[in-house]
């Protein structure tokens, strides 16, 4: 803040505005003041109290002028040993391979905490990052974490995530120039312990392994984050199916492990989720194709253990109640797509999910299975939500509308056909191999009783016009039809029908005469 700007604001402020003033004067000079400390050649001990000091005041994002300049930054990247082989400093260069004390790794923790505030709080200071090359000196960083302490790898890693969601554009230079996506494996792999028994092939974790160590964990989670940034868009990188296909194995190693809570397992399986659904489609099969390990031979010999850790994963989210768009929607979406290209993937996640049908005595979306968790889904007030639940139910139906029905009933389902044309019945663009599904003798003798309506076999429902008169009839009829006409024509309602092509339209349009159409369009 400017000195003079300051005085003339003092002169006509009131006491709490002339209070603030001069914090955040105090705190911007003081901010100033640091900086200058840290320029100068002062002792470890020295510089890590100017850090915590200035790591405390980077929270205000008013006091950041002095930080967020180019002069500042480099203040904090040379505090951090961030040097990118671009400056051109071969001793800077060096000083990030020489050893460090503990003291100087204390520095480089707080410079590094410092640059993740500054960072996230400032446009300016963003866009200075981009200029002194700090993204490329984080990758130079992390090619030599094997050897640093937990914390340096730690915020390393977060600062990385932090410059990846905030600019776009250096996502590209990620992957263009540092091979990002490439380092990022190679962290994960050596943060996971992950030792190969085939080319795409974890060896699986002994049954009394002990849990994933909590730092480990949280690296782990930093460096998914980040390539998740990185991998939200195919365009830019230099990775090829070989490199997702490894990314694919060192998830599934991952959603195998598990860590020293149930909480922060439940965490690191949302992440690699997450990114899971950044790959390409055609990796998934790692997730199943382990042939040291060895598969179910009913199932083509495919091991689908990450595949129910996934199943389990999701019935948990179902099961909590809330925040379905962000913690449901990407493991539908995950297991939609892998069942839609993977036969092996849906025949398994049909067999747990929608099971043959033998009590249809129950509306399909009252009680506690999967299938009813995921049915009264297909009705949720969240459109995306909805939407992402029926389109996984009907992928497993090998998108055919009469087995859709079967399990969910025309109700639930009614909000997909609409959407996809299929009012009328039929397939969707999809192919499926021709395996048919055996229904169950129960299934079998029930079917002609079920109500299409609500999918189950309804009581018996006395006949309310039963004991009326023909004259009675006609007359309640009447008054309905009168009743829907007002309210047509008052626009409450709007009455609809079914187009030949499965589509809804105006009533009055699918009541037109197709043949009279057919014959107008033949005399053209």
């Amino acid at each position: 803040m400017d000195l003079n700007n300051m005085l003339a604001q003092l002169e006509c402020a009131n006491e709490t505005d002339i209070e603030n003033l001069l914090q955040q004067y105090n705190r911007e000079n003081l901010c100033q003041s640091v900086l200058s400390v840290l320029g100068r050649q002062v002792r470890p001990n020295c510089q890590k109290t100017c850090l915590e000091t200035l790591r405390i005041l980077s929270r205000d994002k008013r006091v950041l002028a002095p930080v967020a300049t180019r002069e500042g930054m480099l203040t904090l990247r040379g505090m951090a040993r961030l040097h990118a082989e671009k400056d051109g400093d071969d001793n800077q260069r060096d000083s990030q391979d020489t050893t460090e004390t503990e003291e100087e790794e204390r520095v480089v923790v707080e410079a590094l905490k410092c640059l993740c505030n500054v960072v996230y709080n400032s446009p300016e200071a963003q866009q200075v990052s981009v200029d002194v090359h700090l993204a490329q000196g984080l990758c130079a960083s992390l090619s030599t974490a094997r050897t640093k302490h937990h914390e340096v790898g730690l915020f390393t890693l977060r600062l990385l995530f932090l410059l990846s969601a905030l600019r776009p554009d250096v996502r590209q230079v990620l992957r263009r120039e540092c091979l990002a996506v490439r380092l990022l494996t190679e962290v994960l792999e050596h943060t996971l312990d992950v030792h190969w028994v085939g080319p795409y092939e974890a060896a699986f974790p002994a049954p009394q392994a002990v849990p994933l160590p909590a730092e480990a964990n949280e690296r782990a989670m930093e460096a998914l984050k980040a390539m998740f940034n990185l991998t939200l868009s195919d365009a830019g990188g230099q990775e090829d199916d070989h490199q997702f296909k490894l990314i694919a194995a060192i998830l599934r190693h991952l959603l195998m492990l598990r860590t020293e809570t149930e909480e922060k397992t439940e965490e690191a399986h949302s992440h690699a989720v997450n990114l899971l659904n950044n790959l390409p489609v055609s990796c998934l099969d790692v997730l199943i194709d382990v042939p040291v390990q060895g598969g179910l031979e009913k199932y083509g010999g495919k091991n689908v253990d990450a595949i129910q850790v996934l199943i389990d994963f999701m019935e948990k989210r179902i099961d909590k109640g809330s925040n379905y768009k962000e913690g449901l929607t990407p493991v539908l979406s995950l297991l939609t797509e892998g069942s839609r290209h993977h036969r092996e993937i849906r025949r398994y996640i049909k067999a747990q999910v929608l099971p043959p049908l033998k009590d249809v005595k129950i509306r399909p979306e009252v009680g506690t299975t999967i299938r009813n968790k995921l049915v009264r889904l297909m009705t949720h007030v969240d459109m995306g939500v909805k939407q992402t639940a029926a389109e996984f139910l009907f992928v497993l139906c090998k998108e055919s509308v009469d087995n859709l029905l079967k399990y969910t009933g025309y109700g639930n389902a009614a909000g997909l056909l609409v959407a996809r044309g299929l009012l009328a019945g039929g397939r969707g663009e999809t192919e499926y191999s021709e395996d048919e599904d055996s229904d169950t003798e129960e299934y079998k003798s029930a079917k002609p009783f079920i109500n299409p309506i609500t999918g189950h076999v309804e009581e018996p429902m006395p006949n309310p016009i039963e004991e009326m008169t023909d004259e009675q009839k006609e007359y309640e009829a009447e008054k309905l039809a009168n009743m829907f006409d007002k309210l047509s024509r008052q626009n409450v309602i709007r009455p609809m029908g079914v187009r030949p092509d499965g589509t809804l339209a105006p009533l009055e349009e699918t009541l037109c005469d197709p043949s009279k159409e057919d014959s107008e369009s033949d005399s053209d």
